[in-house]
C-alpha cells in the first residue's frame, strides 16, 4: 500500500476521507459499495488511490446525502478535477495506452510520445527536481509502445513553427530528434501539422494539451508546471474540442508541415 499524503494531493485528500468516512461508520469496503453504488474491488482501489481510479460525481453524491455530509465528497470531487496535479498525468497515462484516437498540440515543446530519449533526458535533467532522470526517460520512452500496437491510434500532432528551432539538449541532439519527427509524420497513423511562425496571434498561444477519444468518450489533459490536469466533464471537454479545431484551421497541410520539417533540419549546424 502506498502511504497516502492528503496534504499535497486531492486525489489522497478523497482517498484518507472516505476510509475515514467509512471507519468512523463501522462500514465494510461491500456495504460502502452498496452506499457509493460500486463494488467493493472499487471502494478498496478510491480508498488506496490507485492510478486510474476515480470517484466518480454520482459516487460522491450517493456519499454526501448517505452520511448527510452538506456536499463535502462532491466539493473536492469538482476541486481535484479543476486543480493542477501531477497524479492527474499518472491517470492520463493509463489512458493513453488505450486510446482509440490521440491529439496532441504544443506550443513549445515536442510532446513526449515523439521524443528521442536525448531530448527527453535534456528537458527532465534541465527542471532540476527528479532524482532518478534516466527512470523517468524509460517511462516516457514506453508510452511510444502504444504507436506499435496491433491496432495504432490515430495520432494527430499539431505544432507552433517555434518548436522545431529550439536547440533542446544542443544541435546533435535537435537533430536526431527532427529526424524522428520526420520519419514519425510518414507514419501511416500519425499526421503531423505546423502552425507557422508568420500566422501571429492564434488560439494556441494559450498553452499546451492533448485529447483522447476512449472508447466511452473524450478526455482531455491540460498541461501545467509541475502537474496539470485531466478534463472529464461533457461542457470542458467540448469546449477543447472547439479550440482543437480552430487552432488546426491555423496549421498548415500534412505535406507542406512535412516540408517545413526537412527545412528545420537543414539550417540545424
Amino acid at each position: 500500500m502506498k502511504s497516502l499524503d492528503p496534504n499535497s494531493s486531492l486525489k489522497h485528500w478523497i482517498a484518507s476521507d472516505l476510509r475515514f468516512w467509512r471507519e468512523r461508520e463501522e462500514l465494510s469496503l461491500s456495504q460502502m459499495g452498496q452506499i457509493m453504488g460500486c463494488s467493493r474491488h472499487t471502494v478498496s482501489n478510491v480508498e488506496h488511490a490507485r492510478d486510474g481510479w476515480n470517484m466518480n460525481e454520482d459516487q460522491a453524491a450517493r456519499l454526501d446525502t448517505h452520511l448527510r455530509l452538506n456536499g463535502h465528497f462532491s466539493r473536492l470531487l469538482r476541486y481535484a478535477r479543476s486543480a493542477h496535479d501531477p497524479d492527474w498525468f499518472a491517470e492520463y497515462t493509463k489512458h493513453e495506452a488505450k486510446a482509440l484516437e490521440i491529439r496532441l498540440y504544443r506550443l513549445s515543446l515536442i510532446p513526449g510520445l515523439f521524443q528521442t530519449p536525448e531530448y527527453a533526458r535534456a528537458l527532465i535533467a534541465g527542471t532540476r527536481m527528479v532524482e532518478d532522470v534516466e527512470a523517468v526517460v524509460e517511462e516516457r520512452m514506453r508510452r511510444r509502445e502504444v504507436l506499435a500496437r496491433n491496432d495504432p491510434p490515430l495520432v494527430w500532432v499539431v505544432l507552433d513553427e517555434s518548436v522545431l528551432y529550439r536547440l533542446v539538449g544542443g544541435s546533435d541532439v535537435m537533430r536526431q530528434q527532427l529526424t524522428l519527427l520526420r520519419e514519425a509524420s510518414e507514419m501511416r497513423s500519425v499526421t503531423i501539422q505546423i502552425v507557422p511562425q508568420d500566422t501571429g496571434y492564434y488560439l494556441g498561444l494559450d498553452g499546451s494539451f492533448n485529447g483522447l477519444t476512449m472508447n466511452k468518450g473524450d478526455l482531455v489533459f491540460v498541461e501545467a508546471p509541475g502537474g496539470g490536469r485531466l478534463v472529464h466533464g461533457d461542457t470542458e471537454v467540448r469546449y477543447f474540442g472547439v479550440l482543437w479545431a480552430q487552432i488546426g484551421a491555423s496549421a498548415l497541410p500534412r505535406n507542406s508541415s512535412r516540408d517545413v520539417i526537412e527545412r528545420a533540419l537543414e539550417r540545424i549546424k
